[in-house]
């Protein structure tokens, strides 16, 4: 009961954090539209995949190794191994970050022009360079946290991290203007250096005052060894994952800009609609995900634990809830995007292009929920190169999609293809689960019954719409928060009430 409560509790934390976070990003990405307009967004996007190669080299597979085990080690209650793995994965991911920052810095010219085929790239992934070693410790220690079940934590340097990126580039900008000098992409890069540093002083300053109470890890290095081997035997099929997904990632981003061109449009055009896509839409067809990412992140720690203790009965019933409440909330998603997109992309984005994305895109939202934390819980048991496999089929078909259908199609051919990568991936994920332990998934109640809910929920919203079109004529962001909202309670009323009555037939019988 205690572990369940630490997940439940883990995930609120998490949740609410990143739906806070998320908000302070869309009225940012809001604020960068407006400032560097979307040719000006486009570009910045393009730095992402660097960005994250940077950090899935450095960090992203330690962080994942270092909460798996210390999580493992707790429920065994070893925590002097526990902290040991902390500072050992740390050492390396530190080690790792100051090379490739130094790497980055020297060739940023290179990889703007050989890589991301954009020269005004180049200044961006130079002040982009200091940012990679304050991420990566953030990153470790966070994965300790995520191991203790201590989400409060992270969630709490998440917030600050967003704060201090949006206010550092709101102040530059202010500074700038002030002074008639032109406002670039490379006030959104200085934010990210700032949000990271700032919450890598914060979260080292709780891990020392935590180890201090504690006792500090004595390490040697016939024990050090050891410990590296194990955190690399786990943390480098993830890099490797990470990496591949990033290169992949970069060819798109490299390719889309190029396939538009070749479909038709001119540099600016096809710029822009790149940013349109990724700053855009994917940010709000991606809003929701902050329930499954904190799911993901709870549940690995939680798997990992169940197959240290042999509670295979945790893990099988992890796995059927995660589908069932997925689904319950992708179905959820997928009518509101198809509903209301076209209004939320003009009214948040002032972009009509924003809000086709957003229908084309609200397929995907079922999928794109599941593989997340199924993925999370196959990396909790430890089968991170199934993990690997599935999103390196995923990440091909996205390309082919992207060299074949793009000239043809124009940026709709990319979408089919997130689609299609999608489905693809939620399937092997199933499938690989399976094979470990039995699925007993009721698609009555994790299909039939949110698609009879959401109906009902969005036909009711409709017949009042009117009420509400007159009452806040003026506020059409207003008019549709408050539609969300009550499709969104009605959605979720409805749900509870029919399971009220199965519970009752049950009892009948």
């Amino acid at each position: 009961m205690k572990k369940k409560y630490s997940l439940i509790q883990g995930t609120i934390i998490l949740t609410l954090t990143g739906f806070i976070s998320r908000i302070i990003g869309f009225f940012y990405r809001i604020y960068l539209s407006h400032t560097i307009g979307a040719e000006g967004v486009g570009i910045y996007q393009l730095i992402f995949p660097i960005y994250t190669m940077c950090f899935s080299l450095t960090a992203a597979g330690i962080q994942t190794s270092i909460s798996r085990f210390v999580a493992s080690k707790i429920a065994t209650k070893d925590e002097k191994t526990a902290k040991d793995i902390l500072v050992v994965g740390l050492s390396i991911s530190l080690t790792l970050s100051i090379l490739v920052s130094i790497i980055l810095y020297r060739n940023s010219t290179f990889f703007a022009v050989n890589i991301l085929d954009e020269p005004r790239c180049a200044d961006l992934l130079k002040i982009l360079a200091f940012s990679i070693p304050s991420g990566a410790i953030h990153a470790c220690v966070n994965g300790y946290y995520y191991g203790l079940k201590k989400a409060h934590f992270p969630a709490t340097f998440q917030l600050i991290e967003q704060v201090v990126r949006v206010l550092a580039s709101y102040i530059i900008c202010f500074v700038l203007k002030e002074n008639k000098m032109a406002v670039t992409p490379a006030i959104a890069v200085f934010g990210i250096v700032a949000g990271e540093f700032v919450a890598m002083l914060f979260c080292s300053t709780s891990l020392i005052g935590r180890l201090l109470r504690v006792s500090l890890p004595k390490l040697t290095l016939t024990s050090y060894f050891p410990y590296a081997k194990k955190i690399l035997s786990l943390s480098v099929p993830l890099t490797a994952n990470r990496v591949l997904i990033n290169i992949l990632q970069s060819a798109e981003a490299i390719l889309i800009p190029g396939k538009l061109r070749e479909y038709g449009m001119s540099v600016a055009e096809s710029l822009s609609t790149y940013g349109v896509l990724t700053g855009m839409s994917l940010p709000l067809i991606l809003f929701p995900s902050a329930i499954t990412n904190s799911v993901s992140v709870m549940l690995l720690p939680t798997i990992a634990e169940a197959q240290a203790t042999g509670n295979k009965q945790l893990i099988s019933k992890s796995i059927d809830s995660t589908i069932k409440y997925c689904l319950i909330l992708g179905i959820f998603c997928t009518g509101c995007f198809l509903t209301y997109g076209p209004s939320v992309g003009v009214a948040l984005f002032d972009s009509a292009l924003s809000g086709t994305f957003i229908i084309i895109l609200a397929w995907i939202c079922p999928f794109l929920y599941m593989t997340t934390t199924l993925t999370s819980i196959l990396n909790g048991l430890g089968k991170t190169s199934s993990s690997f496999i599935h999103n390196s089929i995923g990440l091909s078909i996205r390309i082919l999609f992207v060299f074949f259908l793009i000239p043809y199609f124009g940026i709709v051919g990319y979408l089919w293809g997130l689609l299609a990568s999608e489905l693809v991936i939620t399937f092997l994920c199933v499938h690989s689960l399976r094979s470990y332990t039995k699925l007993d998934f009721n698609p009555y109640e994790g299909i039939l019954k949110p698609v009879f809910a959401l109906g009902i929920s969005i036909g009711i919203t409709f017949l009042i719409r009117g009420i509400l079109n007159r009452l806040l004529h003026t506020s059409i962001l207003l008019a549709l928060v408050i539609e969300l909202s009550i499709v969104c309670i009605l959605y979720l009323t409805i749900l509870y009430c029919l399971r009220s009555i199965n519970v009752k037939k049950i009892k009948r019988k």
